[in-house]
């Protein structure tokens, strides 16, 4: 696997990450190939990740080159001082536009954390198609930018308000996500990193990801 590379110089490097691929090692999974180590074959370099995207989610993706910038670039991510969007499908019809401030927790039995995400409808079609109760299936199209960068916030917020992103298999609705892997040969989480602002490590000037 060869990844798209969005910006790189000799402090830092972006991506595009495809779904399905995690970024780096976990305890919990069982997963032998990541991210972090095909990029660094790649580019025949150590790197260091700065941040990460969930397994499913694909986009932009920021690693370091160094230990100075990888300290650097993750405490723009701690302050909050680095702006993210995304791409989302997700079940039913929302407002044009909102913000869903509901606190979550990062684990079961953790203390709730504040977490903001505000969102607006790009667009939104009815297919003609009986999915459980309904005659039909109704989806939209969001851009979503999230304030804060708790764990599966996002999906956790959609879920939230009962309009899960296709294909979330954790947060998600089943029978949707049934029909748009048996009717469209469409499995993969439908949620993508679109953009990402953060100020550079060593220069004075803001990097816009796209």
């Amino acid at each position: 696997m060869t990844f798209e590379i969005l910006e790189e110089d000799e402090h830092l490097i972006a991506i595009h990450k495809p779904p399905g691929i995690l970024v780096h090692r976990t305890p919990i999974s069982e997963d032998t190939v990541f991210v972090l180590q095909l990029l660094r074959n790649q580019i025949r370099q150590r790197i260091y990740p700065v941040h990460r995207l969930d397994r499913g989610t694909s986009g932009v993706l920021v690693f370091a080159k160094n230990r100075e910038s990888a300290g650097l670039l993750a405490q723009h991510f701690q302050n909050q001082t680095v702006r993210k969007w995304y791409w989302a499908v997700i079940r039913g019809y929302v407002e044009d536009a909102g913000t869903i401030d509901y606190p979550i927790a990062p684990d079961k039995g953790k203390p709730l954390q504040s977490a903001i995400t505000h969102y607006r409808k790009i667009s939104q079609t009815e297919c003609p198609f009986a999915i459980g109760r309904y005659p039909t299936a109704r989806y939209s199209f969001v851009e979503i930018r999230p304030e804060t960068g708790r764990f599966h916030q996002i999906r956790r917020h959609f879920a939230h308000l009962r309009h899960p992103v296709i294909n979330d298999k954790r947060h998600g609705d089943v029978k949707h996500n049934k029909f748009f892997r048996d009717q469209l040969r469409l499995s993969r989480l439908l949620l993508h990193a679109v953009r990402l602002t953060i100020p550079h490590p060593v220069e004075n000037r803001l990097l816009t990801l796209e």
